[in-house]
């Protein structure tokens, strides 16, 4: 099971945030943060950074930093674990199977997705596996 060390999650602070921001409002099963304290944790930080209260609906629960400051981060940052250190939570713990890709790629991108397939043949579905290369293309342009 994928772990996080609170303290020293190895990742810069916006990495951190936006990481356990997403762990808290994904709908996951086996996690070791109660419901109550995700919900608290991405509402805390949702209102450092807007003035209006955070969106109900569980797809609009992203946060988005690009607005902020660096000091808006130390703070999420900062909240995020103390909140956590609250709960005597030092380590995050969850478990969640690989989803499959819900997007497939825009036409802006295939023409680099096709480059980088012929470059990294091998991992030519993790980028988007229900893309296929035209044929032809053996060599790039």
């Amino acid at each position: 099971m994928p772990t996080l060390d609170v303290n020293n999650p190895g990742m810069p602070d916006l990495q951190f945030v936006l990481f356990v921001s997403a762990l808290c409002t994904a709908d996951l099963t086996t996690i070791n943060v109660p419901k109550d304290l995700r919900q608290m944790i991405f509402d805390r930080c949702w209102a450092l950074i807007h003035t209006e209260p955070p969106p109900t609906n569980q797809k609009e629960r992203v946060l988005d930093l690009r607005g902020g400051t660096e000091l808006t981060l130390d703070a999420c940052a900062s909240t995020i674990r103390s909140l956590l250190h609250e709960a005597n939570i030092t380590t995050l713990v969850w478990d969640h199977p690989v989803s499959a890709p819900r997007m497939s790629s825009t036409p802006e991108a295939l023409p680099l997705i096709d480059r980088l397939e012929q470059l990294y043949p091998d991992s030519s579905n993790v980028v988007d596996p229900s893309h296929k290369p035209p044929s032809g293309s053996d060599s790039l342009p």
